[in-house]
């Protein structure tokens, strides 16, 4: 595995380096010390000690079920905070783990039809802050045919980003900042019937997006929510498939991916119809599992502008 040094001073890389070395100390650990004795200790210091995010928190799961009690409410949020030191745990362990170990910790369900859907073709893969979403990933390690072109956004804390980039980087795996994907795509695509690998390309879609003027706006959660509209803007340009990865948990450390097909890449839809899909799939899995998903992050600063009367 590649050390990511560059543009790092001599006291960042030290500090990159230290880091690293605490995640493979911790990815070294047993099963039962990491994923009980450490995430639960770790569970009690960001919510019951330091009450990170808290209120943020909570103010989203109340706006996005105003039916539901505050008894459920609180459950819900002390299932996210478990939820979120298992991340924890789960994205520093891969500095300790190997191929084998992905694939042990992660399957996928409908492996042989999605390999079969996409022989000779690229893809869309949307996922989400849903579950330990950095494992979503972990679906290049069952095919040779494809690579996956994961698309991230460079952290300012350049000591994080170098520690990240590390973890992410495995066999069939390459790292895209957002701004460089459409680049990189129309130089690495292969034409049809070519040989060589074919590019899937990863993207997390539930992130909070620059408002413009003509942003669409879905019905997301009982609010009102922009979401970025790249991925539909590439499937309908180049033509390709859309998939959506689902996520499951099924034990502590162990998940199940199932990737849906929200457009085949030929269908005529109408505008936003894609990203609509999408919405509306996340929407079903949070309803379904709402501690999952990541409920700290700020996904509703913009407001709809309210038209004159």
């Amino acid at each position: 595995m590649k050390r990511v040094r560059s543009n790092l001073t001599l006291w960042q890389r030290a500090m990159a380096s230290l880091v690293w070395g605490c995640c493979r100390l911790i990815g070294a650990m047993p099963h039962w010390l990491r994923y009980y004795v450490l995430q639960d200790t770790i569970y009690f210091i960001v919510y019951k000690c330091l009450r990170y995010r808290v209120g943020v928190v909570t103010e989203n799961l109340r706006n996005s079920f105003p039916d539901r009690p505050m008894a459920e409410i609180k459950r819900i949020r002390r299932s996210f905070y478990h939820n979120l030191s298992e991340i924890f745990i789960s994205t520093v362990s891969q500095a300790a783990m190997s191929d084998d170990d992905c694939r042990r910790r992660v399957r996928v369900k409908n492996l042989d039809e999605v390999l079969s859907d996409l022989r000779g073709r690229d893809a869309l893969l949307s996922t989400a802050h849903f579950g330990c979403w950095e494992y979503d990933s972990f679906l290049a390690l069952y095919t040779g045919e494809h690579y996956l072109a994961a698309v991230y956004h460079p952290l300012e804390n350049k000591v994080i980003d170098a520690v990240y980039m590390r973890l992410r980087r495995r066999r069939n795996i390459r790292l895209i900042p957002m701004k460089e994907i459409i680049r990189y795509y129309i130089d690495h695509r292969l034409p049809a019937g070519a040989p060589g690998q074919r590019i899937g390309i990863g993207l997390i879609a539930d992130q909070n997006p620059p408002l413009r003027p003509n942003s669409h706006w879905f019905r997301f959660l009982n609010q009102d929510t922009v979401f970025f509209d790249g991925i539909e803007k590439m499937a309908l340009k180049f033509h390709m498939p859309v998939y959506f990865c689902r996520q499951r948990r099924l034990r502590r450390g162990y998940y199940e991916l199932e990737f849906l097909r929200l457009y085949d890449g030929v269908e005529q839809v109408a505008p936003n119809e894609v990203t609509e899909r999408y919405v509306r799939q996340l929407e079903s899995d949070i309803v379904a599992d709402p501690g999952m998903w990541l409920w700290s992050h700020r996904r509703w600063k913009h407001r709809r502008p309210q038209c004159p009367s």
